[in-house]
């Protein structure tokens, strides 16, 4: 979790695997809370995940849980799950001893995280997780309830003409007033930058996806809370 007293906090979007762009973004004092989807697309997928286990050891930063990190330890516990290329070339660049800190770490991560009138989640949020703390330890299924919007955001049942699921944003308008969620997930931007959607109500959704490690770059930004 924040350190106590902690004040300076840099939110790091998806890496996807850009060892590079992730080390500029660890490149701080501040504390790091990076989004989710450390692994998959990008070239060093396994040094990317080795980073932030490390940071989070070193108790300069977390990581939240994604559906790419899920999809890997299901991979690393022995369930059946749809192998992409993408997870084939991250689960090569796994050693044994990586294995187990990623199992360990994976499990521990937090599915979303509050601080105040701060709020990041992976992929979408529902009022439901101001009452209801994240899972202290992962289950293994497939991400269902609460778990499945914290990592998947708001799935209509239907798929895209690419194959992923058709994803809609209903749940911007559930943010409270003067609430602001920070997440991953959904690349929503068109010009570089994290895009913003607020809502009637007065919440805000700050998207930091930018593309990392699939033909775009990593975005963060820098919150005094």
């Amino acid at each position: 979790m924040i350190p106590q007293g902690c004040t300076r906090i840099r939110v790091v979007g998806d890496v996807h695997g850009d060892d590079v762009a992730f080390a500029r973004a660890l490149a701080t004092d501040r504390f790091v809370i990076q989004l989710g989807d450390l692994v998959d697309g990008g070239p060093a997928s396994g040094a990317c995940l080795r980073m932030a286990i490390d940071m989070q050891r070193e108790g300069r930063g977390l990581f939240l849980l994604g559906n790419h990190e899920m999809k890997l330890l299901r991979v690393l516990m022995g369930r059946k799950v749809a192998m992409k290329a993408e997870l084939v070339e991250t689960l090569e660049q796994i050693d044994q001893e990586l294995r187990a800190d990623a199992i360990e770490s994976i499990r521990l991560a937090p599915a979303w995280l509050r601080a105040g009138d701060l709020f990041f989640v992976h992929a979408g949020f529902h009022p439901a997780m101001l009452r209801e703390s994240a899972p202290l330890r992962v289950p293994l299924g497939h991400g269902e309830g609460l778990l499945g919007r914290a990592l998947f955001g708001q799935v209509v049942g239907r798929v895209r003409p690419d194959g992923y699921p058709e994803r809609v944003l209903h749940w911007v308008d559930d943010i409270p007033e003067g609430m602001t969620c920070y997440v991953g997930h959904d690349r929503r931007s068109t010009d570089g930058r994290p895009w913003i959607a607020d809502n009637p109500s007065g919440g805000r959704a700050v998207f930091v996806d930018t593309g990392c490690g699939k033909g775009g770059h990593l975005s963060w930004l820098d919150l005094q809370l």
